[in-house]
């Protein structure tokens, strides 16, 4: 952060006081892009009622990186390693017929606190790590370089390019796996290729936010966008758009204040789906 930050009432002298810093370029550049792939990802995860088992899958990076800290490897291979080791456990784990993990609750819960375990075992393996622990549960959005930026690129261009692939057939497996499996749609091989998909991303996405805080850019805006609308499209849109914006207020607003980023990011989303909920409520009991 600067020396001296100080909020005024000119727009442009705030940006220029953020942007004047090399750490903010970055973290605006990195957030940008994670917000897109966030939202879009996010919307096919709401829609699918896979929330639990995608939380397992972004705490299963906490073990992964503490593990692959602990043999000398880089966090970010463990972050893959673990959150799309997850992904492939959950995919397996679904019963036989279903569009995914959905139903399986149990057994998701079942991993998580094993993950949980396991991370917490590494990381008290490794001397001095406690800070490092805070870290891969919160993020570290100022700690973003230019590297990480074409990383995150490379992998949020990757992982849309697969989303939009298989958009169409996911929907519909998504809203009707039964109707959808008895046309020939491959409802189960669609329910593993999202889950991976969702590994890199959670696995990308965690590296900024953290294992815990990526729930705010994967699940409340799209969650929030499906209270506004079920357009799917328009809901698309809007959840890509309001986690930019939460994205881009949480910065704003942690650069003047001494409070973390990941506080205003997760209150930011979670105020725009209070306020989407309220409306949505106020409308169904004006319709009643």
């Amino acid at each position: 952060m600067s020396t001296d930050p100080h909020l005024t009432w000119n727009l442009v002298t705030d940006l220029r006081q953020i942007w004047s810093l090399p750490s903010m370029v970055n973290a605006y550049r990195a957030g940008s892009i994670i917000a897109v792939v966030a939202g879009i990802a996010g919307w096919f995860l709401v829609l699918r009622r896979q929330a639990f088992a995608a939380h397992t899958v972004a705490v299963a990076g906490f073990p992964g990186a503490a593990g692959a800290v602990l043999l000398g490897a880089g966090a970010e291979w463990g972050y893959y390693g673990g959150c799309i080791g997850a992904a492939l456990v959950l995919a397996a784990l679904a019963a036989p017929g279903s569009a995914g993990p959905a139903r399986d609750s149990s057994l998701t819960g079942v991993v998580q606190a094993f993950v949980l375990a396991c991370g917490m075992l590494f990381a008290s393996q490794y001397h001095g790590f406690l800070n490092g622990v805070n870290a891969l549960l919160f993020g570290t959005f100022l700690g973003v370089t230019d590297r990480d930026v074409h990383t995150v690129a490379l992998v949020a261009v990757v992982a849309t390019v697969a989303l939009v692939a298989i958009g169409r057939p996911l929907l519909f497996a998504s809203v009707d796996p039964a109707v959808a499996a008895a046309r020939g749609v491959p409802v189960r091989a669609l329910g593993v290729a999202f889950l991976l998909v969702l590994g890199a991303v959670v696995a990308q996405v965690s590296q900024t936010t953290g294992s815990l805080l990526v729930f705010a850019l994967l699940v409340t805006p799209a969650a929030t966008a499906q209270l506004v609308t079920a357009r799917p499209l328009l809901g698309l849109a809007l959840s890509v758009g309001l986690a930019e914006l939460v994205v881009w207020f949480g910065l704003g607003a942690a650069y003047f204040s001494p409070y973390p980023i990941g506080f205003f990011v997760s209150t930011f989303a979670f105020a725009t789906w209070v306020l989407a909920w309220a409306g949505s409520t106020l409308a169904r009991t004006v319709r009643a």
